[in-house]
């Protein structure tokens, strides 16, 4: 599609490959759809030593231009320093139309017009991250969110919320809903897998996050001294403090040995374990999109999740919901879940309406509306 912005800046500098979780998923998503459907404009990703090396290496330099800053995702001042005083010079100096932040931290000035994909405020609410992270958040999202020209996020119920812990006005936001995650790839030998993590003969239920406490991973562990002794729950994401957390309950409850703890793992095993997967659980206190609910539903997998608006929204009347503070609601809809064959045409179909294609479209149509507003 033709268009009048020649060039835009993609703020990654959140990217750590393989712990990021849905904010890599979301840039691994929309850029390849960005660049294939607005290929006359250029497209340039400032992003961590680490992430310009993971991107590099899969081929984006065929649609995007990648620019590592000296910093990586664990080096947390480090890296804010970069992005709040050096990406607005670069941003200036390399005539960048636009500026896109993509994972809700942002520079609090710069020159640039500005576009912020603002996820979620979880952290304002709910423990999330550690004490230095949330004061980073707390000083740079709010501030950085009333300068931007354009706001995104990916459901009314986020955009809600936002608006009402920060103040925001919601006519400032586009609601542009993801595409259904990362696309189902070539899976590994699904025997190799299970023998790998011990699944052979079990019902498995999956859950994809990063254990964090707003993740809410402790309500499944709970929930398993509800279900049959043959159900495991396997759960798959970066290891931050909270896992131990985790790992402690598991022994508390006598249960360590139905939950397989898993930290990274390649596409193609994940991919395996999604096939695997009998039931995909998520027992989030707090999101801004949900990932993992369309993920399931496109691959055929019933889903129980907590009740809560933004996974309404997504996952309609398909999943089996559950209150994320009650392990036994959440075992009655794992039960539920596991038992289920109808609903699953139902949640491919409903999957099958979110596309990065439209992603793309919406958040362009952000990066025009900030133009204008800068020109006005």
């Amino acid at each position: 599609m033709a268009s009048r912005l020649r060039s835009v800046g993609l703020n990654a500098l959140f990217l750590g490959p393989g712990q990021s979780g849905g904010p890599e998923t979301y840039l691994r998503g929309l850029v390849p759809a960005l660049a294939r459907e607005f290929s006359e404009t250029r497209f340039v990703v400032v992003t961590t030593r680490a992430g310009a090396v993971a991107l590099r290496r899969d081929g984006w330099t065929d649609f995007a231009e990648i620019q590592a800053f000296p910093v990586d995702e664990g080096e947390r001042a480090r890296r804010l320093a970069w992005e709040q005083a050096v990406l607005p010079w670069q941003a200036r100096r390399r005539g960048f139309d636009i500026l896109h932040s993509l994972a809700s931290i942002a520079p609090v000035w710069t020159a640039t017009p500005t576009v912020i994909t603002l996820h979620d405020v979880t952290f304002l609410r709910i423990r999330t991250f550690s004490r230095a992270t949330t004061l980073a958040f707390r000083m740079t999202v709010g501030p950085a969110a009333r300068r931007a020209d354009a706001l995104l996020t990916g459901s009314a119920a986020a955009r809600d919320e936002i608006c009402s812990l920060l103040g925001l006005d919601r006519g400032r936001f586009l609601v542009v809903p993801h595409g259904p995650g990362r696309p189902a790839g070539k899976p590994a030998d699904e025997e190799i897998v299970r023998a790998a993590f011990e699944l052979v003969g079990r019902r498995v239920i999956l859950c994809v996050g990063a254990k964090r406490p707003h993740k809410n991973q402790e309500v499944l562990i709970r929930a398993m001294t509800s279900l049959s002794g043959d159900t495991v729950v396997v759960l798959v994401g970066h290891p931050e403090p909270y896992d131990a957390e985790l790992r402690s309950l598991a022994a508390e409850l006598e249960i360590a040995d139905r939950i397989r703890f898993v930290d990274f793992v390649p596409d193609s095993e994940l991919e395996a374990l999604w096939r695997i997967a009998d039931c995909a659980a998520f027992p989030t206190l707090g999101e801004g999109f949900g990932l993992p609910v369309l993920e399931a539903m496109a691959r055929g997998v019933p889903v129980a999740c907590s009740d809560i608006a933004v996974l309404r929204e997504v996952g309609a009347d398909v999943p089996f919901y559950f209150d994320p503070c009650d392990p036994r609601s959440a075992a009655a809809a794992i039960v539920a879940a596991l038992a289920d064959g109808e609903r699953i045409p139902a949640g491919k179909e409903r999957a099958s309406g979110f596309t990065w294609e439209n992603a793309a479209r919406g958040t362009f149509e952000a990066y025009e509306r900030a133009a204008a507003s800068a020109r006005s």
